[in-house]
């Protein structure tokens, strides 16, 4: 019998969202024996300050690649938007899984109709505090950090008028019904794989067993966007985003950066979807030699 051994962060988001990965592993191999593995990352423990203060995004990665490299899990799942853009080559992505909605969302606190002007918006990233400015003109936006739970208990405490999370982290978790608003992608252009669920693997290994997981959709957009995001050395203190679709063979890709002055700049690309990567390069490019047109 194969026996695996999935490893996850400890949150209750990262728990359901390895489950997925393990369920679809048994629907394919049903004598696989799956163990889940948890443990808490530097990024779950660091909580009073922002990711950019401390080490980005890749504090979130860290002790799941120490374990992957010493045998002690065979796979990790990370929320693709949360992935460095760099990685150990040593742990190669192995795949990722068709897209969930890829929108932002507006959470007022409960009891709540209307966003109180009086307190600020949360939210932990300078993409998001971006576009909510442009979206809520004089509304403060502060950051937030913590669990999707640990940040709505503060919103539910007074702290915050408003949270903004990804609808697909509330929907697996249950929480569709706390949502108050979804941001169209042109209303607030996504993370890099958001709604994308990422595995990582050793290299030589064969990943097999992910076969019935895996979508190629899913892969062509998320590494579209990723390449754009690494061209622009955009990370958790960039406020970078990109969001591609396929149609046919035909990827179109989103992106923003912001210019010198601090305002967002947009432009698309479409292309070839087997071209995704070399299509998120092209676009930072043009982005960044200002080609790009600051309207939407």
């Amino acid at each position: 019998m194969k026996k695996l051994r999935a490893g996850s962060r400890e949150s209750r988001l990262a728990v359901v969202q390895t489950e997925l990965v393990m369920a679809a592993i048994r629907e394919r191999e049903a004598a696989c024996e799956i163990e889940l593995v948890t443990m808490k990352t530097t990024g779950d423990k660091i909580l009073d300050r922002t990711l950019d203060k401390v080490g980005g995004k890749g504090l979130f990665v860290k002790e799941l690649d120490a374990a992957l490299l010493d045998g002690r899990v065979d796979f990790t799942v990370h929320s693709c938007k949360d992935l460095p853009m760099d990685l150990d080559p040593r742990l190669p992505l192995a795949g990722f899984s068709r897209r969930a909605d890829p929108r932002d969302a507006l959470v007022l606190p409960v009891g709540a109709s209307e966003l109180d002007r009086s307190k600020p918006i949360g939210c932990a990233s300078a993409r998001r505090a971006l576009q909510l400015k442009r979206l809520f003109p004089g509304q403060p936006v502060a950051p937030v950090r913590g669990n999707v739970l640990t940040r709505l208990a503060k919103l539910d405490g007074g702290q915050y008028a408003a949270l903004v999370l990804a609808v697909s982290g509330l929907e697996r978790l249950g929480l569709e019904g706390r949502i108050s608003r979804v941001f169209s992608t042109d209303e607030m252009l996504p993370a890099a794989g958001q709604g994308i669920l990422a595995v990582q693997i050793r290299a030589g290994e064969d990943a097999g067993y992910l076969s019935a997981f895996l979508d190629r959709e899913a892969a062509d957009c998320a590494l579209a966007e990723r390449a754009f995001v690494r061209r622009l050395d955009g990370g958790c203190s960039s406020p970078v985003a990109a969001f591609a679709t396929v149609e046919g063979e035909s990827l179109t890709l989103r992106g923003m950066d912001v210019t010198a002055a601090g305002e967002p700049i947009f432009d698309t690309i479409t292309g070839p979807r087997d071209q995704g990567e070399a299509l998120g390069i092209a676009l930072a490019d043009r982005i960044r030699e200002g080609t790009a047109c600051t309207a939407r």
